[in-house]
């Protein structure tokens, strides 16, 4: 989830930064040669910033890491909790929260375009990273306001929260490219293994950022409440904060920053010169025309032949490219699918219980876990046996091991439904019976074979039985036999809907009632309570210090209750003749109870308790493997895959492998989004979809690259040099043979 994202930032910057010594000299070079004047503004590229302690660190880089850090924790700590804000502040349902999550996440990784060419070609890096971060702040600052329950309605909510959203994926995406490198600009020539050391230290900053705030801002949602729940203007107001913070430590350095100019962006002239070669060859379709070798030579009328070579190397690398989204598309699952997944799981351990969204926390953690094991211990143990795992390999064994993970994820789906209530088709309803009197009761209902044994005195329901209407609503007798007496009642019965037959006696007679039930489980863990008074007085009952519950008597059913898992022994029940102590026992996560007053006695009341919706089973720690599965996956493929491209690509094209690399993130957020969408499944049918997907796509994958050739850039640029030369004096004598004739 962060660290092959940031980690690709790094990696590209460190090559950035080395290529910008040279790349100045070259432009002063050329502005000597035309007579040119320098670029104008504020560009003091010779300036030399004081030292960290009288070490070669310029003192600028810390601004750099601690603003890195602060911006980190502040859109990963908003993202941590951003599904589960869709799901319960909007309750969207979980398809609609899911697409917009990776919506969100597919954007911020389409903007780091946007910056490359802001920063290359017009403001400079250290101008851009001001004024997007300024428009990652107002961003923030919105999208916490639009967290505020009392501020307007729905729709102020959800339109505030969306252009926040957008500001944040804007400033967020738009400084990607430019802080790494510009931290590397920092650096004097001379001094490249100090530079080498500040990436390795702002990538920790990185994942420090993360790991914190992905663990803390959670707990600010869950564990702090705010307007009577979950305090999401705080969770979201902090990275805010932060956010603010971030923008004001790097302003504090300005002074102190060397600042390159734009010297134009290569990723545009790359995309002018395919374009311009794909046009020229669709005007010169001509059989008459002479063919060439390859596509891209269509543009030699326009470009030079280095960087058409260039080109041509980068796409051989971008071509491999084309499988990779569906990896990204399982792996940033983690905020959505897994999230929601763990809203339906135990999370207590015993000395403390986790917030569904802070699971998210374990992937940078085992990342920085895996790099060292990888490195140091598990690959050079491949080497010693002999193995050539080649970074194709290596990637094609991240993908297993992330569709691996998705195999694991839908078993734990599966066993999380065994406490699920069933799913209701049309005219289909459920129903069960609470026999609250002396005496075994006996139900039927009208034309249905339901209820064949008698239903004992406070017996503990059965499960719920299906009941088949003959439309969307239908109209049942239920007839109760108790000791030779039959009684009947009518009841409408409605589809897609739950329901409890509560049967009693009244004033020497057996009486009925048919009441509501939940038909799904609690969200987010929580625990649903709702009482039966069967008391001839009305009483009132405190749960807790916050929860007052009125429930009139002669069994009279109140409303559902949402409660935090806990066990609650303290509430009190205050009747005509006096307060009593309630003792409700635990009330489990997920679960949802019917409590039955019974009478009371001895200074406390008796109660009754039925558990309608089994409490959640499954333990959180199931996720455990699922986790370290990605993140190994996410350690081989996309560490290995930067490197791999990394190494198959001319120094000057460098940062349109960057694009290509965040653009495949992009696209397999966008995949993401189509499948909640377009084609709503089971989740563990969606797992298991997505599981098969990444396997197919490791087969092509793996073809690829088995027909890939690995090259040395330069190699490969000699080879194209003297292929162009040889071609040049063909073509000469071509047409000096032509002019002849």
């Amino acid at each position: 989830m962060i660290s092959r994202r940031s980690r690709a930032g790094v990696v590209w910057a460190q090559e950035a930064a080395a290529m910008a010594e040279g790349d100045s000299v070259r432009q002063a070079v050329r502005e000597a040669q035309s007579g040119d004047d320098p670029p104008k503004g504020d560009f003091p590229v010779q300036k030399k910033s004081p030292k960290l302690c009288g070490s070669n660190y310029p003192l600028s880089i810390a601004f750099i890491v601690v603003n890195e850090f602060c911006e980190r924790f502040s859109y990963y700590g908003m993202r941590a909790v951003l599904t589960l804000y869709f799901l319960s502040f909007f309750h969207w349902d979980e398809n609609l929260s899911t697409a917009v999550y990776h919506a969100f996440s597919a954007l911020c990784y389409f903007t780091p375009i946007i910056g490359a060419i802001m920063a290359d070609s017009w403001l400079g890096k250290y101008k851009t990273i001001i004024y997007l971060s300024i428009v990652y702040v107002v961003g923030h600052l919105i999208k916490s306001v639009g967290a505020i329950p009392s501020l307007g309605n729905k729709v102020v909510h959800v339109v505030l929260s969306m252009v926040g959203l957008f500001l944040i994926a804007l400033g967020t995406g738009g400084i990607k490219p430019c802080v790494s490198a510009f931290g590397g600009d920092q650096f004097e020539e001379e001094h490249t293994s100090e530079r080498n050391k500040f990436f390795s230290i702002f990538y920790l900053s990185i994942n420090a950022g993360s790991l914190i705030s992905t663990f803390v801002t959670p707990v600010l949602r869950g564990d702090v409440k705010c307007f009577g729940e979950d305090c999401y203007a705080l969770a979201f107001g902090v990275p805010a904060a932060l956010m603010v913070l971030a923008l004001v430590v790097f302003i504090a350095g300005s002074g102190l920053y060397r600042k390159t100019p734009p010297q134009g962006n290569i990723l545009l002239e790359v995309c002018k010169c395919i374009g311009f070669a794909i046009k020229n060859r669709l005007k010169n379709r001509s059989r008459e025309i002479p063919k060439r070798d390859h596509w891209l030579d269509w543009a030699s009328e326009k470009y030079s032949k280095q960087l058409i070579g260039e080109v041509k190397m980068v796409t051989r690398v971008l071509f491999l490219f084309i499988p990779l989204p569906m990896f990204w598309a399982l792996f940033d699952q983690q905020g959505s699918r897994w999230t929601l997944q763990a809203t339906k799981m135990n999370p207590d351990f015993g000395i403390y219980v986790l917030q569904p969204d802070q699971m998210q926390f374990l992937n940078p953690l085992l990342i920085l876990v895996f790099i060292p094991v990888f490195d140091l211990g598990l690959y050079p143990l491949i080497n010693m046996c002999k193995f050539n795992f080649t970074p194709i390999r290596k990637m094609a064994t991240g993908m297993i091991l992330a569709g691996v993970a998705f195999g694991l994820a839908a078993i734990v789906e599966i066993k999380i439904n065994e406490t699920d209530m069933p799913q209701l088709a049309p005219e289909e309803s459920l129903i069960r019976v609470l026999n609250l009197a002396k005496n075994p009761v006996q139900v039927t209902i009208q034309d249905r074979d339901l209820f064949q044994q008698p239903v004992g005195a406070f017996q503990n329901p059965a499960e719920y039985s299906k009941l088949i209407l003959n439309g969307e609503q239908q109209n049942f007798q239920f007839t109760l036999q108790h000791q030779g007496l039959s009684l009947a009642f009518n009841y409408t019965v409605k589809e897609k809907s739950v329901y409890s037959l509560i049967v009693f006696e009244a004033e020497g007679s057996l009486s009925s009632r048919l009441i509501t039930d939940l038909e799904t489980k609690p969200e987010n863990g929580l625990t649903a309570v709702r009482f039966i008074n069967g008391l001839s007085q009305d009483v009132n009952l405190t749960i807790d210090s916050k929860r007052f519950i009125a429930v009139e008597k002669n069994y009279s059913a109140s409303g559902y209750s949402l409660l935090e898992r806990d066990k609650y022994n303290n509430g009190k029940c205050m009747t005509e003749t006096g307060e009593f102590i309630l003792e409700l026992g635990l009330l489990d996560f997920g679960a949802s109870y019917t409590i039955v007053i019974t009478n009371v006695s001895g200074g406390a009341v008796k109660i009754w308790k039925s558990e309608d919706i089994k409490a959640n089973n499954v333990h959180m720690a199931w996720q455990l493997p699922q986790y370290l599965l990605i993140s190994a996956g996410e350690v081989m493929f996309s560490i290995t895959g930067l490197a791999f491209s990394y190494s198959q690509s001319p120094a000057s094209m460098k940062s349109v492998l960057q694009a290509g690399w965040l653009l495949t993130v992009a696209v397999g957020n966008t995949l993401v989004l189509v499948v909640a969408q377009a084609a709503p499944m089971a989740q563990w049918a969606e797992f298991v979809l997505f599981t098969v997907l990444l396997f197919a796509v490791c087969i092509v994958f793996s073809i690829m690259g088995y027909f890939y050739v690995s090259v040395d850039p330069e190699d490969l640029q000699e080879k194209e040099e003297k292929r162009d030369t040889t071609s040049s004096g063909n073509m000469i004598g071509l047409v000096t043979q032509k002019t002849n004739f």
